[in-house]
């Protein structure tokens, strides 16, 4: 590739001090977020009501955003699909009667403005299964990050598997944080985005720690830092395309993507940036900080077996 050409000289590992504290204080503030304000959740998760309409005509959003916001509907989250003509509404929990369900006061507001509306679908989710929703996608993450945790020990050596899990820990908790900070909303959609997030990082990290452990047994007289620091700039130029082609791909769905897919677009992208920094420092400098050196990564002469010589002088 065009950036692998450059002999990059970073000393990457000589500024993870101030990388680990900035990482720490956006850690802090994440957690504060979170235990004070908590997560915006969407319906998946809270409970509530999807309704679809159709139109004859195209129709704009904030028309109907308005008219649904000043007749006691503030969180209508009103959004295209498919075509202009459609529209989905969802909505939280409201009280309802049987007599006069969500779904036809909804419609009789829309009527107001156009009386060619008409009701396509209504989808109610139930609060008992928006909470086993949560339960169950916490559980994922922590066993995505517990199966992370074997495999790179098994992979490569416990001190690697520790600085990998700490850099996913690193990269979920600023991603959920963000959400909570800014007041985003907490969808299905966004928790596979962190799930995406974990494996996006993870892949970028066994590609850095590949070749610290080729470095390692290749460059035996040099420092563990002299090694990382050769490792992670050897590596340099993957890491940039692949962040870059990525990032464009989410910039894009962001644009064009539509309302739907906003915060998925939101939440890859930020995993991207912060997935590609914590690759190359928390990652690697958590790997360092619990000791990792060469000879943990030599390989292991059995014993019994004497090395033959080269040469054989008679």
């Amino acid at each position: 590739m065009f950036l692998n050409r450059f002999d990059y000289k970073i000393d990457f590992m000589g500024k993870r001090h101030i990388a680990v504290a900035i990482s720490t204080l956006l850690m802090v503030v994440c957690l504060g977020s979170l235990f004070i304000q908590g997560l915006v959740f969407g319906i998946d998760f809270t409970g509530g009501t999807l309704v679809e309409v159709g139109y004859e005509q195209s129709v704009e959003l904030e028309k109907i955003r308005s008219t649904l916001h000043e007749n006691g509907f503030p969180d209508a989250v009103v959004q295209h699909f498919g075509t202009t003509k459609d529209v989905s509404i969802r909505l939280g929990m409201y009280e309802e009667s049987k007599d006069d369900p969500l779904s036809s006061q909804i419609l009789r507001l829309l009527e107001k403005n156009d009386d060619d509306v008409v009701m396509r679908r209504v989808e109610y989710v139930g609060p008992q299964i928006g909470g086993e929703l949560v339960e169950k996608g916490g559980l994922a993450v922590l066993y995505t990050l517990f199966g992370v945790l074997i495999y790179v020990a098994f992979r490569f050596e416990y001190r690697f598997a520790l600085g990998a899990i700490a850099a996913l820990i690193h990269d979920t908790l600023i991603v959920v944080g963000f959400f909570s900070l800014f007041r985003l909303e907490f969808d299905l959609t966004v928790l596979a985005a962190v799930l995406a997030v974990i494996g996006y990082s993870l892949n970028d990290t066994i590609v850095v720690f590949d070749r610290i452990r080729e470095n390692f047994v290749k460059m035996r007289k040099q420092s563990s830092i002299a090694v990382m620091n050769t490792s992670i700039n050897q590596m340099l130029g993957r890491t940039i395309m692949t962040s870059v082609t990525t990032a464009l791909v989410l910039i894009v769905l962001f644009v064009v993507g539509g309302e739907l897919i906003h915060s998925f677009s939101t939440a890859l992208l930020l995993g991207v940036i912060i997935g590609t920094y914590s690759s190359i420092y928390i990652a690697s400098a958590s790997a360092l900080a619990l000791g990792v050196s060469k000879a943990d990564l030599m390989p292991v002469q059995k014993e019994g077996v004497e090395k033959k010589p080269e040469h054989l002088h008679w």
